[in-house]
């Protein structure tokens, strides 16, 4: 919205500050942190007074869980009001890139808040039935896959661009908004599995989108996508700025969410930010990248998928329990210990991503 203000400037002025994306990135990152701060508490607190007993804990899960018992959930509302309200305030309104990666985000906050709200109400951890929860998903995800094509350039529509191998371009014809459905729901569904001890999911989320904002930035631009020999997407650049949003509204939340949480992010949080993280992939023509940049998420999901379908043909678990993370809280690994550690690994693979970027 501010980016109005460059119809006030003459050139050289104060006003011309708003035509670079960077520094309107800059701005969305210190307004959704401010967001985070200002109404972290406030918002806890209301979370605490209407959910009574918080999320519930599931009888199965590790021991060190249930001194956890009565911690709010739904926490992720601060999250997405901090980033939604910080990119409004900084991207371009006409760009309609920032308007596929809302569109995302909220629509499945939406899902997730009322995932979280069954599971409070009901005190259960059942929430919404997962086949609902996945046929809403690929409904979003259909509508996102479908409008990224169509503001794609035309040679890059339907199209797959492979890393490394930067002359490569696979066509996937009408098979590109399953492929873009696929990253989505998968996405989210990655980072919600991710999301289960104190602050192990969000810095790995500010990581990735950190990481796909800068990529953005860089396909978005004409010299930088010359220089690096990469798809050139005109728009994507404005993502930054989304970026940004969530890195600020992300360390205002792990405020709250640091060992031990005062609240947790809920499906609320962790859909959202998963979705949102697919649907720059697919915007940005890096999908597969995404797979490198979110490997500590593929990883996640993996191990629960080897551990259900190993569980069922042979009656015994590869893991001691799935997700992975639980897996080393069962070894005896300090839930700081394994958080940290996950976030190193984070960091490692946000570089290697990146890093593709430049070879070929």
């Amino acid at each position: 919205m501010l980016y109005w203000l460059t119809e006030l400037s003459d050139g050289g002025d104060f006003f011309n500050l708003f035509r670079y994306i960077t520094f309107r990135a800059g701005g969305a990152f210190l307004t959704a942190l401010i967001f985070g701060f200002l109404f972290g508490r406030p918002l806890i607190n209301v979370l605490r007074r209407k959910q009574g007993k918080g999320q519930p804990i599931r009888s199965d899960g590790p021991e060190g869980h249930f001194v956890k018992a009565g911690t709010p959930t739904m926490g992720g509302l601060l999250i997405i009001g901090a980033l939604v309200s910080s990119t409004l305030l900084w991207a371009r309104w006409d760009n309609p890139f920032v308007w596929l990666v809302l569109f995302v985000t909220i629509a499945y906050a939406l899902i997730g808040f009322a995932d979280d709200y069954a599971k409070v109400s009901k005190q259960n951890t059942a929430g919404v039935s997962g086949r609902v929860r996945l046929l809403l998903g690929f409904i979003i995800a259909g509508i996102a896959g479908y409008w990224a094509a169509a503001y794609h350039p035309a040679e890059l529509s339907h199209q797959l661009a492979l890393p490394v191998f930067k002359d490569t371009l696979i066509n996937l014809g009408v098979l590109f908004i399953p492929f873009a459905m696929f990253v989505i729901v998968g996405a989210a569904n990655a980072v919600n599995l991710t999301d289960g001890l104190d602050g192990l999911a969000i810095m790995p989320v500010m990581i990735a989108t950190g990481t796909l904002g800068v990529i953005a930035y860089a396909v978005g631009r004409v010299d930088f996508t010359e220089y690096l020999d990469v798809h050139y997407v005109p728009g994507t650049g404005e993502l930054l700025i989304f970026a940004a949003g969530v890195a600020g509204g992300g360390l205002g939340f792990l405020w709250y969410n640091a060992p031990p949480a005062a609240v947790f992010m809920g499906d609320t949080g962790s859909l959202a930010l998963g979705g949102a993280l697919g649907a720059i992939a697919v915007a940005t023509k890096h999908e597969l990248v995404l797979g490198i940049v979110g490997g500590l998420f593929v990883a996640e999901a993996l191990s629960v998928i080897i551990q259900v379908l190993y569980f069922k043909r042979t009656g015994k678990r590869v893991f001691l329990m799935a997700p992975i993370h639980h897996h080393y809280e069962k070894k005896g690994w300090a839930e700081p210990q394994i958080v940290i550690r996950f976030w190193i690994i984070a960091l490692i693979l946000a570089i290697i991503g990146l890093a593709t970027l430049k070879v070929r």
